[in-house]
């Protein structure tokens, strides 16, 4: 609560007594807390009529020493949070304040893969089955374990999860902040497999993506998850009747709007990849090996249900010398798609020309490894992020920047086993371990003040 306490009001000096603590600051250094902030509202005449005069005096009845740390970040810009307040309640009172988004932007900066550090190591509940890693819009993340999916706020506090009755999860996704999309395998005789979305705050399914064909709903089992800039959802399908491609759903709506079948000679319905190319408005959709004999990748245009452009491995020299892509990305300049194999050599195709093949580049002298147990191992995994290209091997993650993507940054947290996920959103980036199923959480420090 906030009251005008007895006495001048105005827009110079300002006097608050919070919680019995008396603190004296100016009109300036409130007004830095934004209009649409509780101080900032506090002193804007539209909003409160008592703000006039030379001075001002308020009464604000929380906590004073959280009110201190935060008055502070205003004044200096720097967050110095004493040990004996905990996270959790200094995050509540910067709600109350309208102060939550400039405490977080002051606990790291904007992502720099060759400037991060290791934040935090997040223990598991259920070692062994850890399936993804996917970052929430405000920096929190979702693990999926098994039939279930673990939900973090930012602060990394566990939040209600999903559970879906030992259904095995193959994807999860945040379509916003509040709504959490999960892809579940079928079961022999069940229907209970497909798409849904999720309170990320409850876990409570809010709605269940069917998938129709010939007018008739039918059930099947998806993989891969992406979404376009239009919030339209898409997801790779098997259907029982060989129903085999891309669905694609309104994600608004919640219905589906179209679905492209899988053609001769591309595998679509098992892809373990998807990622929507803005600047084409293509769709990359892989399939990777083990989940294949071989991988395949295909670029679909969903306009015209067209196949612009597709690559496989099969007969290629390093498939008969048994070296397959396990992982794609494509870059972000568009040109050009990301490979790895099981080698963790990297590769790149040339989405310009469907003739070439991949130029593959050894990494092996680059890295310096740790031996991980035979039974840990992961195949790498691809992500892109601010122009940086980063790649998971066993236990650590490459960081390559500039065009010639050159080695940068090793990544190496907690001893939790080979990273079998990581992703990068809200400004973090997170290491799922196979081991353990501890996650990492990688951030960029905030620069000195000086």
């Amino acid at each position: 609560m906030c009251t005008p306490a007895p006495g001048g009001r105005g827009r110079g000096r300002v006097r608050l007594n919070v919680g019995g603590r008396v603190f004296q600051t100016t009109a300036t250094t409130l007004a830095a807390a934004g209009r649409d902030t509780m101080l900032g509202a506090m002193l804007d005449a539209s909003w409160n009529a008592a703000a006039a005069g030379d001075e001002a005096d308020y009464f604000i009845d929380r906590d004073p020493a959280c009110f201190a740390v935060l008055l502070d970040l205003l004044r200096t810009g720097g967050l110095h949070v004493p040990p004996h307040i905990p996270d959790a309640v200094l995050c509540r009172e910067a709600l109350y304040y309208g102060l939550l988004d400039r405490v977080r932007a002051a606990r790291w900066d904007d992502f720099d893969g060759d400037r991060l550090r290791l934040a935090a190591s997040v223990p598991g509940r259920a070692p062994g089955d850890g399936t993804a890693v996917r970052p929430a819009p405000d920096g929190g993340c979702c693990v999926a374990h098994g039939g279930a999916v673990r939900v973090y706020n930012w602060m990394l506090e566990e939040r209600r999860p999903v559970y879906l009755d030992h259904a095995p999860v193959n994807d999860a996704a945040y379509l916003d902040a509040s709504t959490l999309l999960v892809a579940a395998r079928e079961r022999p005789g069940r229907r209970d497999g497909g798409v849904a979305a999720f309170s990320a705050l409850t876990g409570e399914m809010r709605h269940r993506f069917r998938v129709a064909h010939d007018r008739q709903v039918r059930s099947f089992t998806p993989g891969a998850l992406a979404f376009d800039q239009e919030c339209s959802i898409f997801a790779s399908c098997k259907g029982r009747l060989n129903e085999y491609g891309i669905g694609v759903w309104d994600g608004t709506t919640g219905e589906q709007t179209g679905f492209f079948y899988e053609p001769p000679g591309c595998a679509l319905g098992d892809a373990d990849k998807l990622q929507w190319l803005d600047g084409t408005k293509t769709l990359m959709a892989a399939t990777m090996f083990p989940r294949a004999d071989s991988s395949f990748i295909s670029l679909l245009d969903f306009r015209d249900k067209n196949v612009v452009w597709s690559w496989c491995d099969v007969g290629t020299p390093a498939s008969l010398e048994d070296k397959h892509a396990v992982h794609a990305i494509a870059m972000e300049d568009g040109r050009s798609i990301c490979v790895i194999n099981q080698y963790d050599d990297l590769g790149f195709l040339d989405l310009r020309s469907s003739a070439g093949g991949v130029r593959w580049r050894s990494r092996s002298k680059l890295m310096s490894r740790k031996k991980v147990h035979a039974e840990e191992t992961c195949y790498p995994k691809l992500a892109t992020h601010a122009g940086q290209l980063f790649a998971s091997t066993n236990d650590a993650i490459s960081v390559f920047t500039g065009p010639d993507h050159a080695l940068t940054s090793t990544l190496r947290g907690s001893d939790g086993g080979a990273i079998c996920d990581f992703s990068i959103g809200g400004d973090r980036l997170f290491a799922l371990h196979n081991e353990k199923n501890v996650f990492d959480v990688w951030e960029t420090p905030p620069p000195p003040i000086i």
